[in-house]
């Protein structure tokens, strides 16, 4: 019963806050860490030692109290310098040892048990499937052994791992293998050495009965570096593009970057149960197997792209996060928002460069931005958090790479180059802060960077309005720049930004007349531009180089003319969203009066017309002619609206489609017939490409309604020999009320059935139907045996895809969507709370919708805080979503 009251007044409080203006460095450094592991399910046994020493740049040492962080753990001993230490010459209790530093350097030895099988938070040691595996950052190692769980203290590690040889005969951690030992009673040893110092977020053990695909690279020095992929048994032949991908990564980074790998081993473990995509653990980089698992039958062309960028990311980090990493939480984009930046400048250099930077832009609108507007909002260097697993975020990762990108603008690919080198070269092997990245940049260039470092401190979206005036007679173009950022929780007060703006002035004619990046500094600001011979067109924010929302929205005859005519691949694609929003935001609002899609929508003949010249200019890439043909999204016109009306905003965007499908049929229907392949499946951009305007064009024909397209999704299904082909033919009939549908959806189970991975696709796509019955659909799937909520993957794929990409049946009128997702993240809360908080974000938009969706979302988000024994997760998440 104390038990229980302990537990009720904890949550009766709110958690603690930790401030990063409260930051002090550790008063004891750990030089060397020993890890030995007695690997048992049930009952793990952990020894360290640990070699302690007084920080020389604080004031402490012998007396001072050490204190070590540690939790859902059983100590069983503690010892310092060969002496045991008496049950009150120490303090435990559910998050830390304490005890008194016997002089200014000591030897700690500690011996803990822990249940791997029982973790079902996946973090620290725990089971996935058949293997032993973990998972630190943020703050897991505290959960293996008592240790100062901070990244500010680094050392090397030895690990001794012992395990039955049977169930475990793959036994791996970070750095390099230095013996494999056979012991008694069919248990075997690996001992495994880093000899980089690194903080203990970076440590990993994987351990296990897995498969190796092997292989290797040569280095820019000539050394040889053995590549190996771990994966389940069965999965070996699944492996080849990922590790591929892994060869051109290091690659590009030597020849980009100029940054050579530093080990003779790199191995990859892919595993099932997995909260993020993948982790980067020096060396031992371990995947959620997703994100490595991929043939032509089993993963789509989409899929391929997210392998190739995850690979690539996670093996960036190896300078850009682990030779230096940061000091604090709070300067997680230091190392996130520059891996980022570069696994997303690889993917440009691979694939169509304007391809990737559309991608990567409506990622950034679709999970940023909405983050930036609403009660979660935060700067790229947070001030503050409660629980810093809740700040794994897009304004950390995306935004953060977008910051890293202006300077890359603002310096120059030569001047960038400089300031990373030097950056590198100065804190190797440091943990450092975003303020000391940004100085390498200065101190390398000679510039002085006070006023943009506001992008990190400075949350919210700025917005831009501008307005040019041409002077035929002095053949000048005046470009006035306004800025505003609006206040954010916490931040009322809002500075100007600095920010590079790429701008380009077209003739009528369709010349290029001036091609510019001009530094906007102020609140307003002028430009003049001469010997400009003619009125122009202006194309602004090209390639979208800085951050922001445009409120200037030019003429439908100018955006025409950019879709046909803009040199900058970016603002050619975005000319045709801003036409596509503008008309279909329009319609929404007229919606409302007549409840007639095609009425309030009009006559779109003209957008049509630049569409089909889009669609037909084969001077144009097929992958930009595929994205240029997709509407803007639901969830996007939504953060558009106030207040939005999701069903106006379905119905008003499928009329489109259809107009646009009947305008367009006969294209199409060419498009369709003269991008089919006969060769065998190729991932490649070009390949890739053309299946992209294919299934574009497959999506519209069916959107006309007529009933011969979809029998030719049909067919395209059965007929199918790669799952690009096949899941953009069930896609097409996901929505449609068509036998055909029951059809494909049951093969597609039957087919794949013994493999997790595929059969997310399988749960997603039933959550992400517009059909009526969707919701009965999901609450029916999650008794199927493939779906368990211990998994985050099968969570994300049926219960967070229909919250997320399901705007239609998610924000139905009678609050049933809000009440089933609410229900989850409370039984989600329960196994996995940081899970559960990440998925959390969809009831916070409350503000965006009418006041009877608005009032029942927020019902369920204070259901959600009166939930007993709630994590600090999922508190701190729903506590400001609710704060009006």
């Amino acid at each position: 019963m104390r038990k229980n009251k302990e537990k009720d007044h904890f949550m009766s409080e709110q958690p603690q806050v930790i401030r990063r203006e409260d930051y002090t460095a550790p008063a004891f450094l750990i030089e060397t860490v020993e890890l030995v592991f007695d690997l048992d399910r049930e009952a793990t046994t952990v020894t360290s030692r640990l070699s302690f020493k007084a920080n020389p740049d604080r004031a402490t040492g012998a007396g001072d109290q050490v204190v070590l962080d540690g939790e859902d753990m059983k100590l069983l001993s503690v010892a310092i310098d060969g002496t045991a230490l008496a049950a009150s010459d120490y303090q435990v209790d559910a998050t830390s040892l304490k005890f008194n530093a016997p002089s200014d350097q000591f030897v700690v030895e500690i011996q803990t048990r822990i249940s791997p099988v029982n973790n079902t938070r996946l973090e620290g040691l725990y089971v996935s499937q058949s293997a032993y595996c973990t998972q630190c950052e943020a703050e897991g190692f505290r959960r293996i052994t008592y240790f100062q769980d901070r990244p500010d203290v680094m050392a090397t590690y030895r690990v001794t791992i012992n395990a039955p040889r049977d169930s475990c005969p793959v036994l791996l951690s970070n750095g390099n293998l230095v013996s494999s030992t056979d012991l008694d009673d069919g248990r075997h040893q690996a001992v495994w050495d880093d000899p980089f110092p690194k903080p203990c977020y970076l440590f990993a053990l994987v351990a296990g009965d897995l498969a190796c695909v092997e292989d290797s690279f040569n280095t820019m020095t000539g050394r040889d570096v053995a590549l190996r992929i771990f994966v389940e048994h069965g999965n070996e032949d699944s492996c080849d593009y990922a590790m591929d991908s892994l060869k051109r990564a290091m690659k590009w980074d030597e020849d980009v970057y100029g940054l050579e790998y530093d080990l003779d081993l790199f191995n990859i473990v892919a595993v099932s149960d997995f909260n993020m995509g993948a982790m980067e653990n020096k060396s031992l980089n371990v995947f959620n197997a997703k994100y490595i698992l991929a043939k032509s039958d089993t993963a789509t062309d989409t899929d391929f792209e997210l392998i190739e960028s995850i690979v690539a990311h996670e093996y960036f980090h190896n300078w850009s996060g682990n030779r230096v990493t940061c000091r604090d939480w709070f300067q997680l984009s230091l190392k996130e928002g520059l891996t980022v930046f570069r696994d997303q400048e690889f993917s440009s250099d691979e694939r169509s460069r304007p391809v990737q930077r559309i991608k990567d832009v409506q990622r950034l609108r679709a999970g940023q931005f909405p983050e930036d507007g609403g009660p979660l909002a935060h700067p790229v260097r947070p001030d503050s958090y409660m629980e810093i697993n809740n700040f794994y975020t897009a304004t950390v990762y995306q935004k953060g790479a977008e910051v890293i990108r202006m300077m890359h603008t603002l310096l120059g690919t030569k001047g960038y180059r400089k300031g990373i080198d030097l950056y590198f070269e100065r804190h190797d092997g440091q943990a450092v802060t975003c303020d000391d990245f940004v100085r390498a940049m200065e101190d390398a260039n000679g510039v002085n960077f006070d006023q943009f470092r506001l992008w990190y401190s400075q949350s919210g979206t700025p917005n831009l309005v501008w307005n040019g005036e041409y002077d035929a007679k002095q053949q000048t173009y005046r470009l006035t720049i306004e800025q505003k950022t609006e206040p954010t929780p916490g931040q009322v007060i809002k500075s100007d930004l600095q920010m590079p703006i790429k701008i380009g002035l077209l003739g009528r004619d369709g010349d290029e007349l001036l091609a510019q990046t001009i530094d906007l500094t102020l609140g307003k600001q002028e430009f003049l531009f001469e010997d400009i011979a003619q009125e122009p067109v202006v194309s602004f924010n090209r390639d979208f180089s800085a951050p922001v929302n445009v409120g200037t929205t030019p003429s439908h005859d100018d955006l025409a003319f950019l879709m046909g005519n803009d040199t900058d691949a970016f603002n050619r694609w975005e000319a045709g969203q801003k036409y596509a929003s503008d008309l279909l935001i329009n319609a929404v609002k007229a919606f409302g009066q007549s409840g007639n899609a095609d009425e309030a929508l009009g006559d779109v003949d003209a957008f049509c017309n630049a569409l089909r010249a889009t669609l037909t200019n084969d001077d144009l890439d097929k992958a930009f002619r595929a994205q240029a043909m997709i509407l803007p999204g639901e969830a996007m016109l939504s953060e558009q609206l106030q207040p939005a009306d999701p069903e106006a905003i379905y119905q008003v965007r499928q009329a489109m489609r259809r107009k646009i499908g009947l305008s367009l049929q006969d294209e199409f229907e060419a498009a369709y017939r003269n991008n089919a392949s006969n060769d065998a499946y190729s991932p490649d951009a070009t390949s890739a490409g053309q299946r992209a305007l294919r299934s574009v064009a497959l999506s519209y024909l069916a959107a006309t309604g007529e009933s011969v397209f979809v029998d030719l999704a049909l067919e395209q299904y059965r007929t199918a020999d790669n799952m690009t082909d096949r899941m953009t033919a069930l896609m097409v009939l996901n929505d449609q009320d068509h036998p055909g549908r029951d059809e494909a959806l049951a093969d597609f189970e039957s087919r794949f059935a013994s493999n997790t991975v595929v059969i997310d696709k399988w749960f997603s796509l039933q959550a992400m139907s517009s059909r009526t019955d969707t919701l009965a659909q999901v609450k029916k799937l999650m008794d199927h045996p493939a779906f368990t909520m211990r998994n985050p993957n099968k969570v994300r794929a049926l219960v967070g895809a229909f919250a997320m990409a399901n705007q239609r049946n998610f924000h139905v009128a009678d609050g049933s969507g809000y009440r089933f997702y609410a229900d989850r993240l409370m039984e989600l809360d329960d196994l996995n709370p940081q899970v559960a908080a990440r998925l959390a974000a969809p009831l916070g938009k409350w503000r965006k919708f009418d006041e009877g969706r608005a009032a029942k979302m927020k019902a369920e988000l204070n259901r959600i805080l009166a939930k007993e024994n709630l994590s600090r997760d999922l508190y701190e998440i729903a506590s400001k979503s609710v704060a009006e």
